[in-house]
C-alpha cells in the first residue's frame, strides 16, 4: 500500500493560519515582551544599588506597579505565544532553503528563550527553583537573548509584517476554504484576546487589590499572613529563631552608638505608608512606624545624603547585608522600621527593626536588622 504523502506548508489552508493573523498576534506578543522587558530591567537596576546609578525614590509606589506589569505581561505573554506558534506552524512544512536558515534559526532561538524564560519566571513566583544555576542572573540574560532574537526575527520578516499591518490588505485568497474549526479570524482574535485578559485578571489580584477576590491563579493572597501582609522568608527559613533579651541595635559612623530595643522605641517615632512590594510580583500597602533613618545618621553625625550597608541577623542568604543608596537613606519616608499596622512587628516580619523604603523591591527592606554602617 502506498504512503501519503508527507504534508507540505499547502496543506494547512485555513484562514487562520494567513500572515495578517501572524502578524496581528505577533503584535500584541510584541507588546508584551517590550513591557515585560522594560519592567524587568528597571527591577534589575533597582536591585543593583550600584554607586554609579541613581534610582529615585520617588512615586513611592513605583516599583510594586512595574513589578506588578512586569508579572502580569509575562503572564499574558503565555497564551499569546501559543497562538503565535499555533498560526506559524505550517511553516515547520516548508522545504527549508539557505536564505531561510537565519530565520529559522533566530525562531528558535526566540522560541526556546522565551519558553524558558516565561517557566523559570512562573516557578520564580512560587518560590520554587529546581535547577542548578542562578535565577536572577540567567533571567537576565534570557532577557536579552530574547531582545535580540526578536529584533532579528522582525528585520528578516519586515516586508511580510509591512504587507500585512493594515486592515485593508486584510483580504484572503478566493481559493481558501473557510476555517474547518468555524472559528472565523475575528473569532480567533477575541478568542486569543479573551484568553490572555482572563489569565492576566485572574492573577493581577495578587498586586491590585480590587481584584483580589478572583486571583485564583495567583501563588499569594497579598493581606493573608501575619499582621495582614505575606511572608516570603520566615524567620526560621532565615535562621532567627529568637532575639536575645539584651539584643541591641548598632550604628557604625563617625560616632559609634549602641542602643536598645527600648531606647529605639524612645526615639522620635514617624510613620511611613508604604507597600512591600515583591520581585514575584505581589504587593500589599501597610502602616509602618518607626526612626527616620536620616534622623539616625544625624544622632551619629554622618550626613543624611551617606550610603548606609544594613547589616541583618539572618544567617547567610543573598541579602542579609543589603545598601542603602543616599537618596534612600535621606527620604524621609526610609525607616528603620519598629512597628507595623499598629502593632510591634512579628518574628516574621523582621522583629525587633527592619527597613522599609519607598520604590523598593520586598528582597531590600531587609529584616532582623541589627547594624548600619555608614559608608559614606
Amino acid at each position: 500500500m502506498k504512503l501519503p504523502a508527507p504534508p507540505t506548508e499547502d496543506s494547512f489552508r485555513s484562514p487562520l493560519h494567513h500572515p495578517r493573523v501572524a502578524t496581528v498576534i505577533g503584535r500584541w506578543l510584541a507588546a508584551a515582551v517590550v513591557i515585560c522587558f522594560l519592567t524587568g530591567l528597571f527591577s534589575h537596576f533597582v536591585q543593583e544599588t550600584s554607586a554609579w546609578l541613581h534610582i529615585p525614590t520617588r512615586p513611592a509606589s513605583l516599583y510594586r506597579v512595574t513589578q506588578g506589569l512586569h508579572v502580569l505581561s509575562g503572564t499574558i505573554a503565555v497564551p499569546l505565544l501559543l497562538a503565535k506558534l499555533w498560526t506559524v506552524y505550517p511553516k515547520l512544512f516548508a522545504k527549508p532553503e539557505l536564505k531561510t536558515l537565519l530565520e529559522r534559526g533566530s525562531i528558535l532561538v526566540l522560541v526556546a528563550a522565551m519558553a524558558l524564560e516565561l517557566f523559570i519566571g512562573y516557578l520564580n513566583t512560587l518560590q520554587w527553583y529546581p535547577w542548578p544555576f542562578p535565577f536572577k542572573q540567567t533571567h537576565y540574560a534570557l532577557a536579552w537573548i530574547i531582545v535580540g532574537a526578536l529584533l532579528v526575527h522582525i528585520a528578516v520578516k519586515l516586508p511580510l509584517i509591512r504587507s500585512h499591518w493594515r486592515r485593508t490588505t486584510d483580504a484572503v485568497p478566493e481559493s481558501l476554504p473557510p476555517a474547518t474549526t468555524g472559528l472565523t479570524r475575528r473569532g480567533l482574535f477575541r478568542t486569543v484576546a479573551g484568553a490572555a485578559s482572563l489569565v492576566g485578571i485572574s492573577t493581577i489580584g495578587q498586586s491590585v487589590p480590587v481584584f483580589g477576590p478572583v486571583a485564583v491563579l495567583a501563588p499569594r493572597k497579598p493581606n493573608v499572613g501575619p499582621q495582614g501582609l505575606p511572608v516570603n522568608r520566615t524567620a526560621h527559613d532565615a535562621g532567627v529563631f529568637r532575639i536575645a533579651a539584651d539584643w541591641r541595635f548598632t550604628i557604625s559612623g563617625p560616632q559609634q552608638l549602641s542602643l536598645s530595643l527600648t531606647e529605639l522605641q524612645g526615639l522620635p517615632q514617624s510613620r511611613s505608608d508604604l507597600p512591600i512590594a515583591c520581585v514575584e510580583g505581589w504587593s500589599q500597602g501597610a502602616h509602618w512606624e518607626g526612626i527616620r533613618i536620616r534622623d539616625l545618621l544625624h544622632l551619629c553625625g554622618a550626613p543624611a545624603s551617606s550610603r548606609v550597608r544594613v547589616v541583618s541577623m539572618e544567617k547567610g542568604g543573598f541579602y542579609a547585608t543589603t545598601e542603602l543608596p543616599p537618596e534612600y537613606a535621606a527620604d524621609p519616608l526610609t525607616l528603620l522600621a519598629l512597628r507595623l499596622n499598629g502593632g510591634e512587628l512579628a518574628l516574621d516580619h523582621g522583629f525587633p527593626a527592619r527597613i522599609i523604603a519607598p520604590n523598593r523591591p520586598g528582597v531590600l527592606q531587609t529584616k532582623w536588622v541589627h547594624r548600619l554602617e555608614v559608608l559614606s
